[in-house]
């Protein structure tokens, strides 16, 4: 059995989840529910990085104890994840004991290897990137992302010889040992190895992190340890069964706006550890909120558990994956959330479903009808439109999903499909076809329906499982998976009423 092992960043501990976490665990979901329909062993991994600077600081601002703090933050992100339908194997925070001991093992392999060195570093901080930046990315001396001056700090670190490793890093990434997502990214992460130099993989003044094994007088850096979860995860500490069976991560997933960390410091670090490469490294683009960037200073940021509450966990999945291709920035339109919703969801999918288990519940007693002509052809005016339909669309979904991972595209092939469909009731007129005693023919418009219903079901269930497994109830299936896709449904099978999945929402 294949197996893939995909994950999300650790998200900060600073401040509850927003949609841009949701927009990022989501599209992880989608993946990881995907490659369980095909069958595959998948462990699907996102968690919180608890340490930092800016962590501490949240707690101080709000008068509690850091420990406590972080601990109703990782219940924050637990319960959004939950409310999304979001399906985890696990979920690891950086304050656990299993990712300390496991950081410090990786680190002092690093030590052991002589990868690391002790030496003096002074320059500009950013407490908000939890990174060291330069005078050239600072626009009118503010961090371009935070607007806020950067601090400037000389101390004495452990840095890591990334000199030796980046011309290995930047062929492997060249010759897609590595690949980077979406392309046009790949460009972007090699134009980043031009001014690269040693990091330092440790801080002396901080004092809320994982001590350095070899150097207890040093906190580990941030942005160095939690990288270490995808491992610690695993119990790579003590070469566990996870470990042997799910590493080398097949896909890390995240924001752009930290490429250069699992791009090239990452993989150095594997490298000079003697891991496994990553496999693929997909970076999706920014979004902003109708047009201004997202803020709680301008109020526009969107909780996703209020999203769910208006539009349900599948509703909120498919709002958020639909706003703009996936990975390229966009911006969403909060402002037309229910407008698309009723549109897509609530008229045209949900619409289909209600109408073909109504008409087969009247006209055959919720029976699947038997048909006599082939089932690969389709009757009437529209004779083999919807078979068409879908084996032109399907193979398009499949390859967007295994290859480019354009998400937007997939489900954009998939309700052309549902647009089809429903061109095909609206040519066939089952009613009228029923009411001229023309049997046959309704016969095999209705199974049509349902086969393409069965399909729809299959193919969705990634992206808006809840309303996936409602239909599959309703069609008398007991599994969901890629093997069965085009597997006849059996005449006489008895199917069941089902409630509006999608109930129009007041914009």
């Amino acid at each position: 059995m294949n197996k893939y092992y995909v994950t999300t960043p650790i998200y900060y501990a600073n401040d509850k989840p927003h949609i841009g976490h949701a927009y990022t665990t989501i599209a992880a979901d989608v993946l990881a529910r995907y490659h369980k329909l095909r069958g595959e062993d998948v462990w699907f991994l996102t968690g919180l990085d608890e340490h930092g600077s800016k962590v501490p600081a949240s707690a101080d601002k709000l008068g509690k104890d850091v420990n406590d703090f972080v601990d109703e933050q990782a219940v924050f992100f637990k319960k959004a994840w939950q409310n999304l339908n979001i399906s985890n194997d696990d979920f690891i925070r950086t304050t656990e004991r299993r990712h300390k001991t496991g950081a410090q093992k990786f680190l002092q392999i690093l030590k052991d290897k002589n990868v690391l060195y002790k030496g003096k570093y002074s320059g500009l901080y950013c407490v908000g990137c939890e990174k060291f930046i330069t005078g050239k990315e600072l626009v009118n001396g503010k961090c371009p992302d935070h607007k806020k001056f950067p601090e400037k700090v000389e101390e004495e670190n452990w840095f890591f010889k990334l000199s030796d490793y980046s011309k290995k890093v930047r062929d492997l990434i060249i010759e897609d040992e590595i690949e980077i997502l979406p392309k046009a990214r790949k460009n972007e992460v090699l134009g980043l190895f031009d001014e690269l130099d040693d990091f330092s993989v440790s801080r002396e003044k901080v004092k809320w992190g994982v001590p350095l094994p070899f150097d207890k007088n040093q906190i580990t850096y941030v942005w160095i340890e939690a990288l270490t979860n995808y491992l610690n995860a695993l119990d790579f500490e003590h070469d566990g069964k996870l470990f042997k069976k799910f590493w080398p991560v097949n896909l890390h997933l995240m924001a752009k706006e930290i490429i250069k960390f699992h791009c090239i410091f990452w993989p150095a670090m594997l490298l000079a550890a003697g891991f496994e490469m990553p496999r693929s490294i997909f970076a999706h683009g920014f979004f902003t909120i109708n047009g201004e960037k997202m803020s709680k200073t301008i109020g526009n940021v969107i909780d996703p558990n209020e999203m769910v509450g208006k539009f349900g966990a599948d509703g909120t999945r498919y709002l958020l994956l639909t706003q703009f291709p996936f990975g390229v920035d966009g911006d969403v339109q909060e402002d037309r959330f229910a407008e698309k919703y009723n549109a897509d969801l609530a008229n045209k999918l949900g619409n289909l479903v209600s109408r073909t288990i109504a008409m087969t519940g009247k006209f055959f007693g919720y029976k699947v009808p038997k048909i006599r002509k082939s089932i690969d052809r389709l009757p009437l005016q529209s004779s083999g439109y919807v078979e068409n339909c879908w084996n032109m669309i399907f193979p398009k979904v499949r390859e967007r999903l295994n290859e480019d991972l354009d998400l937007y595209e997939a489900l954009n092939h998939i309700w052309r499909f549902i647009d089809a469909a429903n061109t095909y009731v609206d040519k066939n007129e089952p009613w009228n076809l029923a009411k001229q005693g023309k049997d046959i023919e309704l016969s095999e418009v209705m199974y049509d329906l349902l086969f393409s219903l069965k399909k729809l079901l299959i193919i969705l269930h990634p992206f808006i499982p809840e309303a996936s497994l409602k239909i599959a109830k309703a069609l008398g299936l007991e599994t969901i998976k890629f093997a069965d896709i085009d597997k006849p449904l059996k005449s006489g099978k008895k199917i069941s009423k089902i409630e509006i999945l999608f109930p129009r929402v007041e914009k």
